[in-house]
């Protein structure tokens, strides 16, 4: 089984317009809403690809509820902590005329001592019948930078393997409990060694410093269009996608994780496992909600994407 984490769970909502004026009232033609938050879409893509997963983390007031609610209509697994307040909305305004989005994000509920320890001891039950544990994305107000060592160090006391895909300090900290695979971009990679990289060669070997140093499996590194990077203690490999149309660049990444987490579910060698990966990634482009693989699509461009040795 697959368990994903997301501390700070939301309602994703998308309005398309046909134009976006500042000042005026505008009135929506077209919008979608679906759970979401990051572990949330690692949780969507993971059950489209056919994995058994179960989606943990904070949920709060009637958003949670619904949260839960929509999950259970796409047969998802849940066992979250509720907490006081809300849980937040996240809305992306597509302006149809030039193509630009606009994301609000909401702040999400307030988190207190009791719901971090619950918090905790839920996923550790949870890692027990787990192969991978998928912690993604922002703490919410309340928790301390440093939570995510106890969550990492909690999961590896089980016997799962570990996906951390956070940023900032949350990453930074989280680090220190040595989880399994890390997906920061270029800019985090550079900021977690304290160093400038002016190319390729230099980020490849950052990564290789940042595996050696935390004794993690592998670090990825997204490069959007133009795929995407692996070090593991095996060498260093390039993923390679197909050109496609893209609809939505949001949820690309957890879509990545997904497919990196169901390949370690079914044991599969690294160089399958990033294929997976960059073809869940680059499916989910082709979809306007965020975290929607449609495993026809993904079939079709795992068999385009190219890994090299590098």
């Amino acid at each position: 089984m697959i368990t994903t984490v997301t501390m700070n769970a939301a309602i994703d909502k998308t309005y398309y317009l046909p134009a976006f004026p500042h000042g005026k009232v505008s009135r929506i033609r077209q919008y979608l809403a679906a759970p979401g938050g990051k572990g949330i879409n690692v949780a969507k893509v993971a059950a489209q690809l056919g994995a058994m997963v179960t989606a943990s983390g904070i949920v709060g007031g009637m958003n949670g509820e619904i949260i839960k609610k929509q999950l259970d209509e796409m047969s998802i697994a849940h066992q979250f902590v509720a907490v006081e307040g809300e849980s937040r909305l996240c809305l992306n305004i597509i302006d149809e005329e030039t193509g630009s989005s606009t994301e609000l994000l909401e702040p999400g509920p307030v988190v207190d001592n009791r719901a971090l320890d619950e918090m905790e001891q839920t996923m550790a039950a949870l890692a027990r019948t787990s192969k991978v544990v998928c912690i993604s994305g922002s703490l919410p107000a309340g928790a301390p930078a440093d939570y995510y060592i106890r969550l990492v160090s909690a999961a590896k006391k089980e016997g799962a393997y570990v996906i951390l895909d956070a940023s900032g300090d949350a990453l930074r900290c989280g680090l220190q409990a040595n989880p399994d695979m890390i997906k920061p971009n270029e800019e985090e990679v550079a900021a977690l060694l304290g160093t400038g990289i002016r190319d390729e060669q230099e980020l490849l070997r950052a990564m290789e410093d940042l595996l050696r140093e935390y004794r993690m499996e592998r670090v990825c590194v997204s490069l959007g269009g133009a795929g995407s990077l692996t070090v593991t203690s095996q060498g260093r490999y390039r993923a390679v996608t197909p050109p496609i149309q893209v609809v939505n660049t949001v949820g690309c990444g957890d879509s990545f994780v997904a497919g990196m987490a169901v390949s370690l579910l079914k044991q599969l060698p690294a160089e399958e496992g990033i294929a997976m990966a960059a073809a869940a990634g680059t499916a989910n482009a082709l979809s306007a909600m965020a975290g929607s693989v449609d495993p026809d699509s993904f079939r079709r461009l795992l068999g385009q994407v190219e890994i090299s040795r590098i």
